[in-house]
């Protein structure tokens, strides 16, 4: 119960900061595609960290397409892991996330591949909502910020978790057969 009260909080909260931020904040601004997209983080984060579901769908297995990752690799993939070390988010991640070479942290991380991408997945549809919304209303140009952020802050990260998924898993099937 108190688990159902505290996700009942987190969304209803969340939907009123959206709500006072489509009301204080011009939608087609760059201010708000950053606002809504932090809140969002914060927000769905709570939400799936208080859920605590330990994320068994089959959605997060690899699916025969997406075998080495050639079709992630093609969609510039390795771009986007050097511009985050190159804007310090590795540095970041890495203080939450440590890569040690033990199994029990490759489990963690591979856990986390898949909260993280769940997030990410859930704000882009969210997202793709608002930018829907703001394209009809504004116009396509007034809604470039928020598409472009969509992308750089949630298409492309979930592209990695899917990326990075199956070579964690490698390692942790190395790690437990050594």
């Amino acid at each position: 119960m108190k688990k159902t009260f505290k996700l009942i909080l987190i969304t209803v909260g969340t939907i009123a900061l959206i709500y006072g931020l489509t009301y204080k904040t011009e939608m087609q601004s760059f201010a708000f595609a950053c606002s809504l997209l932090i809140l969002l983080m914060v927000g769905v984060r709570s939400f799936t960290e208080t859920l605590k579901s330990p994320l068994t769908s089959s959605y997060f297995k690899q699916k025969p397409w997406e075998r080495r990752g050639k079709i992630y690799e093609l969609l510039g993939i390795n771009f986007y892991r050097k511009l985050l070390v190159w804007i310090g988010w590795e540095k970041v991640s890495q203080k939450t996330k440590p890569v040690k070479k033990n199994t029990k942290t490759l489990i963690h991380l591979y856990h986390e591949t898949k909260h993280d991408e769940l997030g990410h997945l859930i704000i882009l549809i969210i997202v793709i909502g608002f930018n829907i919304f703001v394209a009809f209303k504004f116009g396509v140009l007034n809604s470039l910020w928020l598409f472009v952020l969509k992308i750089l802050t949630n298409l492309y990260p979930v592209l990695l978790q899917r990326y990075n998924r199956p070579r964690i898993e490698r390692a942790i099937n190395l790690s437990i057969h050594r």
